[in-house]
């Protein structure tokens, strides 16, 4: 960020959600501390989910950055946490109060010093203190390594600020940008998509259109704020907004205050894309990541052949809270088990989606084999889910089955936060809708796509993960492609018949070759 908190540069690693909602965060960042109060070695925080990146469990830290004494521009780090206090990661919140922990917008660090105060009250509400007081280090730590490295930069070639350095940048993004959107129709379109929510459905509207030299993105239509914490602050409603405007027009073109500025995004106050605060907002990653897809139907319109099918949108997360039950074992502990999880992406127009592939986050998750470390969890299951991509002349990727336990001794609570349970991903251009998402235990008991839901010791939670849509007619996908998938086993047998038209004899041609190792 320069001074003025103008974005210059960006992770691309980071989600749109942290990276994207950071552009708007640093300049409030600097208007609440204000310029007379920064100084060298100083660190601040927040979880402002207004005035950061939506919710109370992302934690920013931002520090200024200064060369030969000078201010030369601001770095900042978002991650999410594993606890922040109140009901814990979930939707069943009427108001963002009960939902944890809040830190205004403050120093974190004063001159070098430490708020030793600040750091005893983060530890004294949160469940897992060592956890959350360590990101909060690191993430000031990842502040002060760019910090260096700006430093050693400027050194090297001698320059004392960054503003030629950062007008070249600005100015070339900002024109690479409208050069884009010059090329663009001069058009609008709707779209709309319907999912879960938490117990009713919500309507997403938006209205996309090419105006002059910006893209205009409006949510009016909207369903209102929910009741339950799935509400969106406006900033993070932006940053996926603008994500999926980017991805589809300027993908090449790097992510700055300059070239995000054309994309112009506007919804109703209490609106459930721009709810207001104290509403509850713990799950705004469930209803932002699906802003991309309503987008997608509008741009579908104007921009054939551009934009991929739908996908599973929201990550598949859950978070198990662990406990020793009465005959808990002596090694029998509390922990808290935070896991990130994908459906499958959709199709594009030209290429299948991807498996188990977070789009439009981008998040990943650790390897069971280190969630069961961390936690006395069991990962009895994880695999691709055969099927549940969307037929299409360009299949959909597949979605996961998960099954999560406990170590003996332990009993949990899951909190659920799914979607596509009755609102499963759309085909684009012929092609077939997908699978949805289930859950259950293992006895067969019914549970709920979202919420805090108890699982006794010895039952296990089954999952099964939507896949991403296809595009265009099955019937137009090559038999070379439909051959593989059945040999890999992305497709059963009865799907290559039913769907694809393959012969029986195909068919068990290709599991034949495929039990030897072979694709034909």
């Amino acid at each position: 960020m320069m001074p003025g908190g103008r974005m210059l540069a960006q992770a691309v690693t980071g989600t749109p959600g942290h990276v994207n909602a950071m552009a708007d965060a640093v300049p409030h960042f600097i208007r609440r501390i204000g310029r007379a109060n920064i100084h060298e070695g100083d660190v601040y925080i927040t979880n402002d989910p207004w005035e950061g990146t939506g919710h109370l469990h992302d934690i920013t830290v931002v520090s200024p950055s200064f060369h030969l004494h000078a201010l030369v521009g601001f770095f900042g780090s978002t991650a999410h946490i594993v606890d922040i206090g109140g009901r814990g990661f979930g939707a069943d919140a009427h108001a963002v109060y009960e939902e944890g922990l809040y830190i205004p917008i403050m120093k974190l660090i004063d001159r070098g010093r430490l708020d030793a105060t600040l750091i005893r009250l983060i530890r004294g509400n949160v469940r897992e203190p060592d956890q959350v007081v360590g990101d909060v280090h690191a993430l000031a730590a990842c502040n002060d390594i760019g910090q260096r490295r700006l430093g050693e930069m400027m050194t090297e070639f001698g320059i004392g600020d960054l503003d030629e350095v950062a007008g070249f940048i600005l100015r070339h993004s900002r024109d690479a940008t409208l050069a884009r959107i010059a090329a663009l129709p001069r058009a609008a379109a709707a779209g709309h998509m319907q999912i879960d929510g938490y117990d009713r459905p919500i309507d997403l509207h938006v209205r996309v259109s090419f105006a002059g030299d910006r893209v205009l993105c409006d949510w009016t239509g909207t369903s209102g704020v929910d009741q339950k914490g799935i509400n969106v602050p406006l900033v993070y409603s932006k940053a996926y907004s603008c994500c999926a405007l980017k991805c589809a027009i300027a993908p090449e073109i790097p992510n700055n205050a300059a070239s995000l500025a054309p994309f112009a995004v506007s919804a109703p106050v209490n609106s459930i894309v721009n709810a207001a605060h104290p509403a509850p907002v713990a799950l705004r990653h469930v209803i932002g990541h699906m802003l991309p897809d309503a987008i997608y139907d509008a741009l579908d319109r104007i921009l054939p052949h551009v934009v991929p099918a739908e996908g599973a949108g929201c990550l598949c997360n859950f978070q198990l809270s662990l406990r020793p039950c009465t005959d808990a074992l002596p090694d029998a502990r509390r922990a808290e088990v935070l896991t990130f999880n994908s459906g499958g992406s959709g199709a594009r127009p030209t290429l299948d989606g991807m498996s188990a592939t977070a789009f439009p986050s981008g998040v990943m998750t650790m390897p069971v084999e280190a969630t069961e470390q961390v936690g006395p969890v069991i990962n009895w299951r994880k695999e691709l889910r055969p099927d549940s991509g969307g037929a299409g002349q360009y299949r959909g990727g597949l979605g996961q089955y998960m099954e999560v336990g406990a170590r003996k001794g332990h009993e949990f609570d899951i909190q659920a936060m799914f979607d596509r349970v009755d609102h499963p991903a759309r085909g684009r251009r012929g092609a077939k809708s997908v699978a949805p998402t289930t859950i259950a235990q293992d006895d067969g008991s019914a549970m709920k796509g979202k919420g805090k839901q108890f699982v006794p010791a010895g039952r296990k939670v089954m999952m099964e993960f939507p896949g991403g849509a296809g595009y265009g007619a099955p019937a137009e996908r090559d038999p070379a492609a439909v051959r593989r998938d059945l040999a890999l086993g992305h497709i059963s047998a009865a799907a290559a018949r039913v769907v694809y038209g393959v012969a029986d004899a195909t068919v068990a041609a290709v599991l034949a070759a495929a039990r030897k190792g072979e694709i034909v």
